[in-house]
């Protein structure tokens, strides 16, 4: 019973994680596009600044439940490597967005809004991938 609650808590801090990771590059698609409108990159600055740390939050409760599974529960086998590994690259993703966020609020540019929006399907890849990795346990 204790490792299901602690599976379902795992997966419901992963879930919010990942609306930060889907949402944070798409508030730098419109910082992109709000250039001179003071206001509006105020308010997505904010907006950004609290879904980053939300997410970093969530991303360390999932990553705590995470280890608890791991070592606790004895979860294992090669497809556990491979899915840390790619949620290692999620996490790097994140940060990356987090910088770029940053660097916006600093004054600094963004890349295009073109190439945001093709930054932002990345983590849809990668998502599948770890769903498929922690479903089939393929190897």
């Amino acid at each position: 019973m204790a490792y299901l609650w602690t599976k379902t808590a795992h997966l419901v801090f992963v879930m919010a994680w990942m609306g930060g990771v889907f949402y944070l590059p798409r508030i730098l698609v419109n910082l992109a596009e709000a250039r001179d409108e003071p206001a509006v990159r105020a308010r997505l600055l904010l907006m950004g600044r609290r879904l980053y740390r939300f997410g970093h939050m969530m991303f360390g409760f999932a990553f705590v439940l995470g280890l608890v599974l791991w070592l606790h529960f004895k979860v294992s086998g090669g497809w556990l490597h491979a899915k840390l590994a790619l949620v290692a690259l999620m996490l790097a993703y994140f940060v990356v967005s987090g910088r770029w966020l940053k660097g916006a609020e600093a004054g600094r540019s963004l890349p295009s809004s073109k190439a945001l929006r093709w930054f932002n399907e990345l983590p849809v890849l990668l998502l599948v991938a770890i769903v498929y990795l922690v479903l089939a346990k393929p190897f």
